[in-house]
């Protein structure tokens, strides 16, 4: 597709329409002209090619990531692998959080659109982020959530990962397991969700013994509290992410209950942090490094004019066993 091909479909000149798609701040043109060009390039599928924009200076050899929680130390892994790969290819990596701040948000959405940025890496954004109406105009992937049907996703197997922790948990003699599920409209923890329900009923087991709460030590506590009222008889039990099973941990012990005599806990992902609960944790170790990289390598496909696909990175689940979990030879039931 070529430039001429956009200005033509669009009404304009070949030189206005490189102009608005170079982000030109001394172009004058109305705002509906300036809309029509970029709607017409996203839906002819043109791409400034990237000699040309680096001949006008709009190349910013900048790639920006937008993850829901600077906090959580799980993305820490998604950021270092992006932006080893990125800087391995002259780029840098720009950090934004997904908050309701819309002065934030607006700011965020401006470097975009005014090119200071040449792609998109999305851990998470809300529905109606402001961000999202300028996702036709700049390459783009979705990291580690899926948005079916756009072809720009990259993940990993998270149905394989709950699988995994529940067949660690019955090779052990656990029956009645447990799960700290995360938000249901969260599109990861609604993954890591149905493994858990496809494992236990390929298992036999009970499928429903399970809580929801948000992805954090207050979220994982508060549903691990709530599992163990209602489901006494529990006797495994696995969290949707590390953050979570801190506070489940904290759960279990405040119901007088030890581990991993009385129960045992395995956790999605893996941290250092893990070394140094008490118990030590068992966790499922996730490819998180890997997963950066690749939406990274993604992205640089797409501004080196290559066709968009979807992404998943090949490494499996692995169980790190620590001491929080142990073989049970006690009555089953829930």
């Amino acid at each position: 597709m070529r430039l001429i091909d956009v200005a033509t479909a669009s009404g304009v000149t070949k030189s206005v329409a490189s102009r608005v798609l170079n982000n030109d701040p001394t172009l004058n043109v109305r705002p509906e002209t300036h809309q029509r060009v970029w709607d017409t390039a996203a839906k002819l599928g043109y791409r400034p090619h990237a000699g040309a924009r680096a001949l006008a200076g709009a190349e910013a050899r900048a790639l920006a990531l937008l993850i829901p929680d600077l906090t959580n130390p799980v993305y820490s892994r998604i950021i270092r692998g992006a932006y080893r790969q990125a800087r391995r290819h002259g780029y840098v990596v720009l950090l934004a959080e997904d908050t309701t701040d819309d002065q934030a948000g607006k700011s965020f959405t401006e470097l975009v659109e005014t090119g200071r940025v040449d792609g998109l890496l999305i851990a998470s954004a809300r529905p109606h982020h402001p961000l999202i109406g300028s996702l036709a105009r700049v390459p783009h992937v979705f990291v580690n959530r899926e948005v079916p049907g756009s072809g720009r996703n990259v993940g990993m197997d998270l149905a394989a990962a709950s699988a995994t922790a529940v067949r660690h948990l019955h090779q052990l003699g656990h029956h009645a397991i447990g799960m700290v599920s995360g938000p249901v409209d969260l599109e990861p923890a609604r993954a890591r969700y149905a493994g858990f329900v496809d494992q236990t009923r390929a298992l036999g087991l009970d499928p429903g013994l399970v809580e929801r709460g948000e992805f954090s030590e207050s979220g994982g506590a508060d549903a691990a509290a709530r599992l163990l009222k209602a489901h006494p008889g529990i006797t495994a039990l696995y969290t949707s992410t590390l953050s979570q099973a801190v506070g489940a941990m904290h759960a279990v012990r405040t119901s007088g209950r030890r581990m991993p005599e009385d129960l045992s806990i395995i956790a999605y992902d893996d941290l250092p942090l893990a070394d140094y609960l008490a118990p030590p944790l068992t966790t499922i170790g996730m490819p998180l490094q890997a997963l950066g990289a690749a939406a990274v390598d993604a992205v640089l496909d797409q501004l080196a004019g290559r066709p968009t696909a979807d992404r998943t990175i090949d490494t499996q689940p692995v169980v790190i066993e620590r001491a929080s979990t142990m073989a049970h030879a006690g009555m089953d039931g829930a």
